[in-house]
């Protein structure tokens, strides 16, 4: 069984080597990971998930598996990461030293991803923190030229630090080599819209990640058929009902910056997308969860 550390866990010899990067209050623009964005690492689904992912295309393979106690780590667990990326990227250009180990309150993280910060979401987090700890990652992925495999788990490891009445003031974190290598690679760090965290629809929140991926501000767009898309999402549900999802998300067009449309040849459907000019008062409205009246 894996769960969090105790205190006296996480001050083993790794955390002995590492020097300790605090978090500070900013709000940086969000970043992901792209091989984060573009290849099947988490469950899209809401409820629990202990099938493994076994991905091959190419010379790309990603084997994710999980601990029945806790599931596998979900993409709205990835916020963590992404809140993790955003602080590192913020400090390396700020010319701060980082590190691998990190220490935050539960508010910082909650706030940064447009979460409530009652004990009900404080509860959610530690729970998310368990699942990317103890879902565990192999892959190809930055290793072919090494031909070897790069096996890891989302954290390392993860404490609480509580006062002397049981009241957290705050979480320690240890991220792993692989992620952190691909974070303070300017050439693999994208800027991802703040609007992602309000996209409640794991479907559409990976759609969207593998669009800003591939997408990019490629004038005429870019278009994937619908299999290819089922199978590097990695989700367990059969390509018919996949296929219904993708249908029902171009209908809504939920996905910030980008336009969705269905489009037909040699008997397959694909699904394309191009960037949109997004309106300034429109991106005032939505970083402050407004609506927009129109």
């Amino acid at each position: 069984m894996r769960a969090r550390l105790s205190s006296s866990a996480i001050a083993g010899p790794e955390r002995r080597q590492l020097d300790l990067f605090r978090s500070v209050p900013v709000d940086p623009a969000p970043r992901d990971a792209q091989d984060l964005m573009a290849w099947p690492f988490f469950s899209l689904a809401k409820s629990r998930r202990s099938a493994p992912i076994d991905f091959r295309m190419g010379e790309t393979w990603i084997s994710v598996e999980a601990v029945p106690e806790h599931g596998m780590a979900t993409i709205w667990d990835a916020d963590i990461l992404i809140w993790a990326a955003s602080q590192l990227v913020e400090a390396r250009d700020a010319g701060r030293p980082t590190s691998r180990l990190m220490a935050t309150t539960p508010h910082e993280i909650l706030t940064y991803v447009r979460r409530g910060t009652g004990r009900d979401n404080y509860d959610r987090l530690k729970a998310a923190l368990d699942r990317l700890q103890s879902t565990t990652v192999a892959t190809s992925i930055r290793q072919q030229h090494q031909r070897r495999r790069h096996r890891f788990s989302w954290i390392n490891e993860w404490q609480e630090r509580l006062d002397a009445q049981g009241r957290p003031l705050g979480i320690e974190l240890i991220l792993p080599d692989w992620f952190y290598a691909g974070v303070l690679d300017r050439a693999l760090i994208l800027t991802i819209d703040r609007a992602y965290f309000d996209l409640t629809g794991g479907l559409e929140r990976w759609l969207y990640r593998i669009v800003r991926k591939h997408g990019g501000r490629q004038k005429g767009g870019w278009s994937f058929d619908f299999e290819h898309l089922h199978v590097k999402s990695g989700a367990l549900s059969p390509l018919k009902r996949f296929a219904f999802e993708l249908r029902a998300i171009v209908k809504r067009q939920p996905l910030p910056g980008y336009a969705l449309r269905i489009k037909h040849g040699f008997g397959k459907e694909r699904l394309g997308f191009m960037p949109v000019p997004v309106d300034p008062f429109d991106a005032a409205m939505r970083r402050l969860k407004l609506p927009v009246c129109g």
